[in-house]
Order: structure tokens, then C-alpha cells, then sequence
């Protein structure tokens, strides 16, 4: 059934507020509490990221736009146990990948940490809130996915999981979206280099040089799904992390004063609304799951 492109964006949408509604319900019957998210700070995730986080001057300080609030989730649980926040994120992207499909430069995450938590507890959770909310919006969006004439099929947990240096070796550097055109269903990618991350990550005290982190791929070649794990909350570990990334450590002053008192032990994640929806709508454009789409390199209202 073939449908025009305001109906269709008017599906979309809909499916994308139910997939909402359910992660955030989920989590607090799991006695998450949700928080604002902060658009504005003086430090912000730094990524490994090609191109610098954008600025403005406010009152004669320069603040950051977030990338992430993978900091302000750390400190966040100096208060609270569990948390969460719908987060949006402005990420400047190179030009060329307004050509991939996946890229927006703002976009909206579901970001979620949890106090004294380990890599495999945010695994599960993860793992559970996917499950649920593909079984949901096919028992609750029927009618509109049967305009998209999509069929969903629900993951098995546990999701495989494959270690870094097996899926490079095997291949290449371009394995993280043949591993997704490969697979029928979601896939871990755990142990990543400590090169391939930054400083707030957390190390395997067991094994160095990797991180306590994991990756989740989509199948049917939709890409990354999330970026997680556990998080440096040591001072002198964070501070020698900080150096051995070239990074100043007056950049994250502010972070630091707060680590230097008391930063929990944490894990998480974030996951990506607009991916999410482009995923379990079968889009073929990251753009059509956003109203007011920003994508790369093109001048968006």
C-alpha cells in the first residue's frame, strides 16, 4: 500500500513518539528518574570526532553545545541512582556524510547511566528495553507499519557478541556495517581499544589497553544503534587519561573538580531516537524520521 509523503511522515512520527512513550515508561517502572537534558555547558563530550564541538558566548563565557551528556550523567549520580534524559545532541559532520543516510547533526539520544552498575547490567537492559519496544510498537502501531509496509521481526536475548580485534581482523575496518548487511539481528562489538575512545571510558584493569565499553550494530545494514559502558570515576586515572589523549587538562576543569570530590562508579549508554525509528520503520533515510531534519552540509530550517 503505497501512501504520500505527509501520511508517511505522519506514521513515522507516530511510531516514533510510541517508541518514546514506551523506553520512557519502561525505565521508570525500573525506578529510573528522568532528567532535564543540558543544551548549554562549559564542557561537553569531546568524541573522537573530526570537527569541534559548536560554541557560543554567553555573559562573556564561552559554553559548548552538547554532544553528548555523558558528563553531566556521571555527575547527575551524585544525586540519583538510576537516570535518564531524551537528549539532544549537535554534532557538526564532515560533507560527506550527508551521503550515507545515517547521519543527522542534531538528533535527539536516549541517554541513560546507572550508579555502581557493571558493562553487563547496562548490556541486559539494553537487550530487555529493545525487545520490548519492537514487540510493542508491532502489537501497538499495526496499522502503521503495515503502511510502511514493514515487518518487524523481535531479537533474541542474549545478542551475540563479538570482540573488536576478531571482527577487524576478519573484516577490516569497514566491519562495523558488514556485520550489520550480515546479520538478522542485533550484534554486540565489545572491548574496543583504548585508542578508539575517550578518556572517560573505562579500562580493563584485567586486560590493558581495552575498555570496559561495547558497541550495538542493527542488522539489515541500519549501522550503529549505541555507544556504552563503564566510565572512569578515579582522579588520577582520568587526569593521566586526559594527557595521554593530547588534551589540556584546564579543557575539563570543571569535570575535574567534581571527580577530584566524588564521581560514582557508572555505566550506560545512548541510543539513538531518530536511528532507532529509522530501524524499526525500514527507512531508508535517517531524515525522514525527523520533522525538522539537520543533515550535512545542507542549509535546514
Amino acid at each position: 500500500m503505497k501512501i504520500d509523503q505527509i501520511e508517511k511522515k505522519k506514521v513515522i512520527l507516530k511510531i516514533q513518539s510510541e517508541i518514546r512513550r514506551i523506553m520512557g515508561d519502561e525505565l521508570r517502572k525500573k525506578d529510573f528518574v528522568e532528567i532535564s537534558p543540558v543544551i548549554l555547558s562549559p564542557i561537553t563530550d569531546p568524541l573522537n570526532h573530526p570537527i569541534a564541538p559548536a560554541n557560543i558566548d554567553c555573559y562573556g563565557n564561552k559554553y559548548s553545545i552538547t554532544q553528548s551528556m555523558i558528563f553531566h550523567k556521571q555527575m547527575a549520580l551524585r544525586t540519583l541512582e538510576k537516570i535518564f534524559v531524551f537528549s539532544p545532541n549537535v554534532r557538526l559532520e564532515s560533507l560527506e556524510r550527508k551521503k550515507t543516510g545515517k547521519h543527522l547533526f542534531e538528533f535527539t539520544q536516549l541517554d541513560l547511566e546507572v550508579k555502581d552498575a557493571e558493562r553487563k547490567d547496562v548490556m541486559n537492559l539494553c537487550e530487555q528495553l529493545l525487545i520490548l519496544v519492537i514487540k510493542n510498537v508491532k502489537k501497538n502501531c499495526k496499522s502503521e507499519l503495515r503502511s510502511l509496509d514493514r515487518k518487524l521481526k523481535i531479537p533474541k536475548a542474549p545478542f551475540k557478541k563479538i570482540k573488536y580485534k576478531d571482527a577487524y581482523k576478519k573484516h577490516g575496518k569497514d566491519f562495523e556495517q558488514i556485520i550489520s548487511k550480515t546479520y538478522k539481528e542485533p550484534v554486540w562489538i565489545i572491548d574496543l581499544p583504548l585508542t578508539n575512545r575517550e578518556f572517560y571510558d573505562r579500562e580493563d584493569p584485567d586486560r590493558p589497553g581495552f575498555l570496559r565499553d561495547m558497541d550495538l550494530i542493527y542488522p539489515e545494514g541500519y549501522g550503529e544503534a549505541l555507544s556504552g559502558g563503564e566510565r572512569e570515576y578515579q582522579y588520577e586515572k582520568i587526569k593521566q587519561k586526559i594527557l595521554k589523549k593530547g588534551q589540556s587538562l584546564s579543557q575539563f576543569k570543571e569535570y575535574l573538580k567534581i571527580a577530584k570530590d566524588d564521581l560514582p562508579r557508572s555505566a550506560g549508554f545512548g541510543i539513538g531516537i531518530e536511528r532507532l525509528t529509522s530501524y524499526i520503520c525500514g527507512l531508508k533515510r535517517i531524515e525522514e524520521a525527523s520533522l525538522f531534519p539537520k543533515i550535512p552540509g545542507k542549509y535546514c530550517i
